[in-house]
């Protein structure tokens, strides 16, 4: 007969160590607590369930390419790689960081609770591939910092720390959130937040420009450049033009053993590693994607009916249309700055860096976005230089702090996990002598600081200003759909049968298939698709909705795409409709911009 304890350990081995079954529990109660149909419900929990899948597909492709990459550079340039008995895919499928799920969902609680009591604590963190992935800097923080962690301390502090962080972030980058957006209908949730602040306070502090003299927008950049939007392209050729030079100058015996066996020619097979490099990141994204989908209307509809009076924060895509030439003018100078740095480590013999291309582009863009608001082109350069050091030297360093749990991670950070992880690392030094109480001391720290931050900026908010604020965000915030049930009983009322519907033309399909669009199609564009929704049904024009990012969109046949005009002058082509967007949360200008779009096409 099994014990009590036997019991607790067949469910925590079958279901809290598994991440994707958790994951998809989780959207599963998510969804159900929305009322959403039974049909919706199953098939939104094995879709997140399949995502995670996905993922951890895609880790260990990039894993393998990430080993071959260094090898063959580190022999080119006559260095050590770097080496590690533990691996990102080990530490999040079998080791501590199985209990991440548990640590998004807890620390999302605390977030929202937070929220809920606290009338500064206003922006509700909706940005969900990185509740994921810092929810894993944390928990590979907290083992590294305090070293074999009960997993449910694990899953406890990190849900403290990590709810502490979604709350606080927002906050500290919303002055220069003001200065780019014109306004706070919107906050940040992006982990280049210490980057993007830096960016702005830095060109500031330097003086570099004028922000309406010297603003980047009136700067024609090449159109030939504008292939390093997409994400996939740029790894690959970049980490290809790496991959041939180093295999000419690399040992033979090196490039063989890597090769284990392979027929095709070295250069061949340098330019299929590339590849396969891209394509490991490209699945990682897309498993993401896939669960986040499911997971992230389902918080965003519970903060929706629990906090009418807060406000969004958004993956930093939503700054792009801001300053889209600053995005790339900050891109390009955050790459070459980083390759430059990849050359000067190797030959002093530091560390072999790997071009991050994905952190290269978005905190690249970060820091030209935000230091154009203050300083025009030049803030932007600025931006982009800061990030490319950033990067470089948080990936060195960095590799050594998570060495014995999640390696891997050093070469995907953005400044605001290097600066967690750094920061516990020292906090687990100092709390040592506290023994196994040490995590809770910190998170118990943590919270206090939260509340105390909450506390003091709560009380510098003028009281009309907050009626003011809680009047407009909750028209920002409050369901579309729900507004449009009240319209329809109203107009009944007075003796109207039906609520407007839109009528299709000969043309039209019956039901649209609609594809929202961004940069890594996992932050911006799956906000927009909840928003398009919304519309459409206000619009009464049935659809079909997905979300992806410009890549795989390309192999797409919508009948509508909708995104940023910068991605749509990239696959605008690949519907009959394109809809520019400007805002990604506000339905009444997504459904101006439908029905004008709609209506030109003869389909409304």
């Amino acid at each position: 007969m099994f014990s009590f304890e036997d019991l607790i350990e067949v469910i925590t081995n079958n279901l809290f160590s598994q991440v994707s079954v958790l994951i998809g529990i989780i959207a599963i109660i998510g969804l159900a607590l929305q009322r959403k149909p039974f049909e919706q419900v199953v098939a939104g929990g094995l879709r997140a369930t399949i995502g995670v899948v996905v993922l951890n597909i895609g880790v260990e492709i990039f894993v393998g390419g990430l080993v071959s990459f260094q090898a063959i550079v580190a022999s080119a340039m006559g260095l050590e790689p770097p080496t590690s008995d533990a691996t990102l895919t080990g530490f999040t499928t079998e080791g501590p960081g199985t209990v991440v799920p548990l640590i998004i969902a807890g620390g999302f609680l605390v977030h929202l609770v937070f929220v809920r009591i606290f009338k500064a604590a206003r922006f509700v963190y909706l940005t969900g591939h990185l509740m994921y992935w810092m929810s894993v800097v944390i928990a590979a923080s907290l083992v590294e910092a305090f070293g074999d962690v009960n997993r449910w301390v694990l899953a406890g502090v990190g849900s403290l720390l990590i709810g502490c962080y979604w709350v606080l972030q927002p906050l500290w980058t919303a002055p220069v959130m003001r200065k780019v957006m014109g306004n706070e209908d919107i906050g940040l949730a992006h982990t280049d937040s210490v980057l993007a602040v830096a960016s702005a306070y830095g060109a500031k502090a330097l003086r570099l420009g004028d922000p309406k003299k010297h603003d980047s927008e009136n700067l024609n950049l090449p159109r030939a450049l504008s292939f390093f939007k997409d994400i996939n392209v740029s790894t690959a050729f970049v980490i290809g033009v790496i991959m041939l030079v180093a295999i000419a100058f690399a040992d033979a015996a090196v490039v063989t053993e890597q090769m284990a066996g392979s027929t095709v020619l070295p250069a061949v097979w340098a330019l299929l590693q590339a590849l396969r490099f891209a394509a490991g990141i490209a699945i990682l994204l897309f498993g993401v994607r896939m669960f986040l989908a499911e997971i992230v209307p389902a918080f965003k509809g519970l903060s929706e009916k629990a906090l009418p009076g807060s406000k969004p924060a958004l993956d930093l895509p939503v700054t792009f249309t801001q300053a889209p030439t600053a995005v790339i003018v900050g891109f390009l100078a955050s790459a070459v700055v980083f390759l430059v740095l990849m050359g000067v480590f190797a030959g002093l013999g530091w560390f072999v860096l790997v071009p991050p291309m994905i952190m290269l582009f978005f905190g690249g863009a970060a820091g030209g976005v935000f230091g154009n608001a203050v300083a025009g082109w030049r803030g932007a350069v600025f931006g982009g230089v800061l990030n490319g050091v950033f990067l470089a030297f948080g990936q060195w360093i960095s590799w050594g702090v998570w060495n014995t749990t999640a390696p891997e991670l050093a070469t995907l950070i953005d400044s605001d996990w290097v600066v967690v992880g750094w920061t516990l690392a020292w906090l687990g030094q100092l709390l040592a002598p506290l023994g196994a109480a040490a995590p809770w001391v910190l998170a118990v720290v943590m919270v206090a600081v939260t509340i105390a931050v909450l506390v003091l900026a709560g009380r510098r908010m003028p009281a009309q200003a907050e009626l003011s604020e809680e009047t407009e965000t909750h028209a920002a915030f409050v369901d579309p759909a729900a507004e449009a049930t009240i319209a329809s009983t109203d107009a009944v009322q007075h003796g109207a049968q039906h609520a407007p519907v839109a009528v299709a033309t000969t043309d039209r399909p019956e039901t649209l298939t609609v594809l929202a669009v961004c940069g890594a199609g996992m932050g911006s564009s799956l906000i927009l698709r909840t928003t398009t929704q919304k519309a459409l049904e206000q619009m009464g024009v049935p659809a079909s909705l997905d979300h992806a990012d410009v890549g795989s969109a390309r192999g797409q046949r919508p009948d509508v795409v909708i995104g940023q005009p910068s991605y749509l002058s990239e696959v605008g082509g690949i519907a009959p409709v394109a809809v520019p967007i400007t805002s990604f949360v506000d339905v009444k200008h997504v459904r101006e911009r439908l029905e004008q779009a709609l209506t030109e096409k003869g389909w409304l």
